[in-house]
């Protein structure tokens, strides 16, 4: 085990890279050798993320990208750029082989180019052996840690259907009209129904454990009028009661220090800010609705990309990320 974990990031500006910084300045393996951007280059680290005033002094590196990954002891570089960009990133640079790669974009999310698919709830033990993580979405993770106890008891025979919010920092910091206050505040739409990205990699993990399952996955995301979270509500047929299915849960996700099941009805205040995924379950008439919720922007992308690294280094799993929920 390897300490401290020298750490690069590319793409250091954006709402993921933020957090990374906010996650990666407190953790107790870690140093960040440069945050990379190359709009705030020369400038303080806090000048973008406000919230980290007060507690670094690291300022972005603009230098050219091939000596920052050329340099000496560097451990494990986090690409944070638009999707689409990664893929340009690594036929653009040589990444040395002794540094490994944890991708937050959609481009390797199909386990490609040596990629592993970085869920930890569905995969951890390939994880642990990887040399490059692709994270998962934001609305997949929800969504699939809420049907995978249900996949791995090959319990999905029929339709699920899944209606999830997500928060405004969920689309990037690029402007747009759907961004701006005026028109988030006090709104609601829905974006991408049935069609929405991160479908396809659902479906790969759902097959991971279910294989052969076809049925569809009716899916409409809705843009929230709040900054932070995801609540997934699904809802699929199921024959056994409410009780196998609680058990079926706790069972599924026991060994896993981020994920629990609520007996109680969950709310996002809950998760916002920490890296948990609470799961929630009911049974009506005959379908199980299970209301699933994480902080779209750690258990959805660099919290659990900071869980992806804590098992690529042998660390304990949580290292750094025992975060408290504002509660109110």
């Amino acid at each position: 085990m390897k300490q401290p974990i020298n750490i690069g990031i590319i793409g250091a500006a954006g709402y993921t890279g933020g957090e990374l910084l906010r996650i990666l300045i407190n953790h107790p393996s870690a140093t960040i050798a440069f945050a990379h951007s190359k709009s705030q280059a020369g400038k303080p680290v806090y000048s973008t993320h406000t919230d980290l005033f007060g507690d670094t002094e690291l300022v972005f590196s603009g230098e050219e990208i091939s000596e920052l990954l050329g340099q000496e002891g560097l451990d494990v570089i986090f690409l944070c750029s638009g999707h689409g960009e990664s893929k340009k990133f690594l036929d653009e640079y040589q990444v040395p082989e002794s540094v490994k790669i944890i991708d937050l974009s959609t481009d390797f999310r199909d386990e490609s180019e040596g990629f592993v698919y970085g869920l930890p709830e569905l995969q951890r033990e390939r994880i642990q052996q990887a040399t490059r993580i692709a994270n998962p979405g934001c609305f997949a993770t929800s969504i699939e840690l809420a049907l995978l106890p249900l996949a791995q008891a090959g319990l999905l025979k029929e339709a699920v259907h899944v209606s999830a919010i997500t928060g405004s920092t969920g689309a990037g910091q690029a402007l747009s009209t759907t961004t701006h206050f005026s028109w988030r505040n006090n709104n609601i739409s829905i974006y991408k129904a049935f069609t929405h990205q991160h479908l396809t990699e659902i479906r790969m993990s759902l097959t991971k454990l279910q294989e052969g399952f076809s049925e569809a996955i009716n899916f409409i995301p809705y843009r929230g009028d709040f900054t932070r979270g995801i609540m997934a509500n699904v809802y699929t047929p199921y024959e056994g009661t409410l009780q196998e299915a609680m058990e079926l849960y706790r069972a599924y996700y026991d060994a896993h220090p981020f994920t629990h099941l609520s007996v109680a009805a969950i709310d996002l205040k809950q998760v916002v800010n920490t890296n948990k995924g609470l799961i929630h379950v009911e049974k009506h008439d005959g379908q199980l609705l299970i209301t699933s919720a994480i902080d779209n922007l750690t258990k959805g992308a660099s919290g659990q990309a900071v869980q992806n690294m804590n098992l690529l280094f042998g660390l304990p799993e949580d290292a750094g990320l025992r975060l408290k929920a504002p509660a109110f």
